[in-house]
């Protein structure tokens, strides 16, 4: 699976979030106008940009940035290792969107995170698992993970709906004491806000084995970028710093886009941080 942001993605971004205009991007990396502009619509360019200079007027990892424009990739976890856990992809207008189902091995209680576009896929395997869905977690209330909402809702009434959303009824807001138990998982929430004002981190432990525990992270973060964060920029940053990169090493990511990836992999290649 390809990286949800090219190197000209995560330049785009960034200038957007700081506020930066393009001529004195252009002219830090050694590109003219179009050149840039290029760069930031396909991810190449036909003359090398200077990734130094032009990291530092971003306030980005040179290093890093430089790693992801000559095609670095996070490696593929063994995912067997979080055997109850699967990602599920819908598409709609050319964009892919993950949610993520898991469930306890004994009870065969279940909680998906997210809907994707639509919920038909997660629906016809929460039915092939024999599974009792009873949780719905939602990362934020953007189209492309809450379409399958209303679906799921009524396929299972009595599902228990999890949101950061002002507009939510109470009884559905998260706490940040919450830990909810689904069989012997335990699952809590990690503010994430930046991406979209609702924003939350769910981190799922206690799996069997001492299987590290994985983080459905929604648009907050993805493999070697983040999710745009136009007004928010760098309280967007802050809080993938002390929410998600503070975990342990080890921990899953599953973002809302692109490949799995892991605590270690970013810490060492995300050129935001």
């Amino acid at each position: 699976m390809t990286l949800e942001d090219h190197v000209g993605d995560i330049l785009r971004k960034t200038r957007a979030g700081l506020g930066v205009p393009s001529a004195p991007a252009a002219a830090a990396a050694g590109l003219t106008a179009d050149e840039l502009a290029q760069l930031e619509s396909t991810g190449t360019c036909a003359r090398p940009p200077d990734y130094p200079k032009l990291a530092a007027l971003l306030k980005l990892d040179a290093t890093k940035l430089a790693g992801v424009a000559q095609g670095w990739h996070p490696a593929t976890p063994a995912l067997g290792t979080w055997r109850e856990l699967r990602r599920v992809t819908t598409r709609e207008y050319d964009i892919d969107a993950h949610c993520y189902l898991v469930w306890d091995e004994v009870t065969r209680e279940a909680a998906l995170f997210d809907t994707g576009w639509n919920a038909d896929p997660a629906l016809r395997l929460i039915e092939a698992e024999q599974l009792n869905l009873t949780h719905v977690f939602l990362t934020h209330s953007h189209p492309d993970h809450l379409g399958g909402l209303e679906a799921v809702r009524s396929r299972h009434p009595k599902v228990r709906l999890h949101t950061d959303s002002s507009g939510a009824p109470p009884q559905h807001r998260n706490r940040r004491n919450d830990c909810i138990h689904l069989g012997s998982l335990r699952i809590t929430n990690r503010p994430t806000p930046g991406h979209a004002e609702d924003g939350v981190t769910y981190l799922i432990g206690n799996w069997p084995e001492d299987a590290p525990h994985a983080a459905v992270v929604g648009d907050a973060l993805f493999a070697g970028s983040m999710g745009g964060a136009t007004r928010q920029f760098e309280e967007a940053r802050k809080h993938i710093r002390e929410q998600i990169l503070a975990l342990p090493a080890e921990t899953l990511l599953c973002p809302g886009h692109g490949p799995f990836t892991t605590v270690a992999e970013e810490r060492a290649h995300n050129p935001f941080f």
